[in-house]
C-alpha cells in the first residue's frame, strides 16, 4: 500500500500556508502522485475562510496532531479463536499463521484472554501423574479430534469432563488391577483389538472405550456396552497417535490467560512501546473503541514503517509544525522563511526561496514544469501571495512575487489589485476574529532570542479606530497569552494596510522601552511607521534588541 503524504502548513495557518498546501498537493497529483493530500494544523483564519468560500474550495483535512498511534503499526487482520475450540485446532492456527500469541474472543469479537505458545507448552508439558494421565474434554471434542465413529453411546455431550486415560497394552489381569483405584465414570480406556481388555473395560462400566486402528469390535461387546452405559468410539489412528490426539481435545478455554496487556488503537505509539518493553509480555492486544479486537502488537510492530509522511510548507521549524511532526518522516520542505529545520535520516527535497510568499514558490514549480493550474488553484495561489505581501506592499515583496502575480491573475481571470482589496476589506479588523484573544492567536508565532522566548501576532486593519477602542482588552488578552505560553514577551502587530504603519502592543520585558528604537506612544505601545512585515522587519529587530537585554 502506498504511503499517504500530507502537505501541511504551520500551526495557526494563514492564507499563504493553506493555499500553498492545497496548491502543492494539486501539483503532486497532476505529476502522478495520487496519495498526496492537503492538510492544515489549525482552523483557517477569517481571511482564509473568505478566500476558500469565495473560490468554492473545501478546506484541507484538519490534523490536530500526527503523533504515531497504535493503529498506524497494527495488522488489522488478527488470527483469533473461540474458547470452545479444542487445543488441536488452536495448535493448527499457531502453525498455519506462524504466530506466538493467540487471542481468544467471545461471540462479539471481544477479547477474553490470550494463549501464548510458550506458556501453552509449559502448561501442557507440566510434570505430575495426574497431568500425564488426566484429560479435560467433552465427548463431542474427543470424537472430533480422534476422527472417530461412535459405535454405541451418545456423542452429543458438550460438557467438560475430567477423564483418566489408560492404554490397554497389557494382560487383562494387570490392566484390571491398574485401573482398580479409579472411579469408572472417569476412565477413558484406549486399546486395539484386545478383546479381553475391551470386555474388562465394558464390565467395569468405564466412561469411554476407544478402539484404535479402525479395528472391529465384536457385536457382543457392543451390546454389553449398551447395557452398561459405556460409550465406544472407533478411531482410524493407531494407539500412540490416538492418545496424543485425545490430549489435544481439551478446549482452549482451559489454557486461556485472562489477565493480559491491552491498549486502544487510538493511544500513542509510545504507550505501546512502554507496555511491550516493561510488561514482560510478548504481545499486547489492541482494541477498537467499542472493545472489540483490532489486532495484536508485538515488539516487531514498533519497527513497522508509519503509513504516512509530511511535506512541510510555509515553515521548516518543528516548533511551528503540527504536533507530533518530530516523530514522522518529513519528505519535503517548501518554504520562504529562515532555516530552523530538524535533521532528516535521508536526503529530501528542501526548497527555501527568499520571496514574499510560499505560494510564489509553488506557482513557480507549476510554470517551470510547463503546467497551468486550474483557474481555482491559480486564484488560490494568487490569494496566498497577496495575503503574505499585503497586496505587494510588504518589504518582503520581490520581483519574483510580482512576476508570479502577473502570471496567476491571467490564469485565474482576476485583477490582482481588486481581488486583494476585496480580500483585506472583507476580513480586516478584530471583529472578524471573534474575541480579542482569538484575534491575537489567529496568527501568533513563537521565536527565541538567546534565552528569551517571545511571541508575536499580527492583525491587518483599515484604520486604527477599532484598535484604540479595544486596546485595554487586547492588553489583558496578551497577558493571558504571555502566561499560558510561558513567554518573556508577547506582542501584537496591528498593521494598517493603507498607511503602511504598524502599532505594536507589547506585554512583558518592561526594559524593552529603552532599546526598542521606535517611538513609544504610551506604555506598552509603539508606533512602527513603514513596518508591515513580521518576518522581515519586526522579528529581526526584536532579535537584535532582545539580545542586548
Amino acid at each position: 500500500m502506498a504511503k499517504k503524504i500530507y502537505v501541511i502548513g504551520h500551526r495557526n495557518p494563514d492564507t499563504d500556508s493553506i493555499a500553498a498546501a492545497i496548491g502543492y498537493a494539486e501539483l503532486k497529483k497532476v505529476l502522478g502522485q495520487p496519495d498526496v493530500e492537503a492538510a492544515m494544523a489549525g482552523e483557517p483564519n477569517p481571511q482564509t475562510r473568505y478566500v476558500l468560500d469565495r473560490l468554492d474550495i473545501a478546506p484541507p483535512l484538519y490534523l490536530a496532531d500526527v503523533h504515531p498511534k497504535v493503529r498506524d503499526v497494527l495488522n488489522r487482520r488478527p488470527v483469533t479463536a473461540a474458547a470452545a475450540i479444542p487445543l488441536k485446532e488452536a495448535l493448527e492456527l499457531f502453525h498455519r499463521y506462524t504466530i506466538r500469541v493467540l487471542p481468544v474472543v467471545d461471540g462479539d469479537n471481544v477479547p477474553l484472554g490470550v494463549v501464548s505458545l510458550l506458556k501453552l507448552s509449559e502448561k501442557y508439558l507440566v510434570a505430575g501423574t495426574d497431568r500425564k494421565r488426566g484429560i479435560d474434554a467433552s465427548l463431542r471434542s474427543l470424537v472430533s479430534c480422534l476422527d472417530g465413529t461412535v459405535l454405541v453411546g451418545s456423542p452429543a455431550g458438550d460438557e467438560l469432563e475430567h477423564l483418566h486415560l489408560f492404554i490397554g497394552a497389557m494382560r487383562e489381569e494387570s490392566f484390571s488391577s491398574r485401573i482398580a483405584g479409579y472411579d469408572a465414570a472417569t476412565l477413558l480406556i484406549m486399546t486395539g483389538d484386545r478383546q479381553g481388555i475391551q470386555e474388562a473395560a465394558v464390565e467395569r462400566g468405564v466412561r469411554l472405550l476407544v478402539v484404535t486402528g479402525g479395528l472391529p469390535v465384536a457385536d457382543a461387546i457392543v451390546a454389553r456396552a449398551r447395557e452398561q452405559g459405556v460409550t465406544i468410539i472407533s478411531t482410524p489412528h493407531d494407539t500412540s497417535t490416538a492418545a496424543w490426539l485425545a490430549r489435544l481435545a481439551t478446549p482452549l478455554a482451559c489454557f486461556v490467560e485472562p489477565r493480559f496487556e491491552k491498549i486502544g488503537v487510538g493511544e500513542p505509539l509510545d504507550h505501546l512501546r512502554l507496555k511491550l518493553l516493561h510488561s514482560g509480555e510478548p504481545a499486547v492486544v489492541a482494541v477498537e473503541e467499542d472493545g472489540t479486537i483490532a489486532g495484536i502488537a508485538t515488539k516487531s510492530s514498533l519497527l513497522a514503517p508509519l503509513p504516512y509522511a509530511l511535506i512541510l510548507v510555509d515553515h521548516n521549524e518543528l516548533g511551528q509544525a503540527v504536533p507530533g511532526a518530530e516523530s514522522v518522516e518529513i519528505a519535503e520542505v517548501i518554504d520562504h522563511h529562515k532555516l530552523g529545520n530538524p535533521p532528516t535520516n535521508q536526503p529530501i527535497i528542501f526548497m527555501v526561496a527568499p520571496v514574499g510568499s510560499t505560494c510564489t514558490v509553488v506557482a513557480s514549480l507549476f510554470r517551470e514544469r510547463g503546467l497551468t493550474p486550474a483557474a481555482k488553484i491559480a486564484a488560490l495561489l494568487l490569494a496566498g501571495i497577496l495575503s503574505d505581501t499585503v497586496i505587494l506592499k510588504s518589504p518582503t515583496t520581490t520581483g519574483r512575487d510580482r512576476e508570479m502575480v502577473g502570471w496567476l491573475e491571467e490564469c485565474a481571470g482576476l485583477d490582482h489589485l481588486s481581488f486583494g482589496k476585496e480580500m483585506f476589506s472583507s476580513c480586516s479588523g478584530f471583529a472578524a476574529h471573534g474575541t480579542p484573544q482569538q484575534a491575537i492567536r489567529a496568527d501568533f508565532k513563537h521565536f527565541t532570542a538567546g534565552d528569551t522566548l517571545f511571541g508575536v501576532g499580527q492583525v491587518e486593519v483599515v484604520g486604527f479606530d477599532e484598535f484604540h477602542e479595544l486596546k485595554e482588552t487586547l492588553r489583558e488578552a496578551l497577558k493571558k497569552v504571555l502566561a499560558e505560553d510561558r513567554l518573556q514577551l508577547a506582542g501584537l502587530m496591528v498593521t494598517d494596510i493603507h498607511t503602511e504603519t504598524t502599532l505594536f502592543l507589547a506585554e512583558g520585558k518592561k526594559e524593552l522601552a529603552h532599546v526598542m528604537g521606535y517611538p513609544q506612544l504610551e506604555p506598552h505601545l509603539y508606533e512602527l511607521k513603514g513596518v508591515m512585515s513580521r518576518k522581515k522587519q519586526l522579528v529581526p529587530h526584536l532579535l537584535k534588541v532582545l539580545g542586548k537585554l
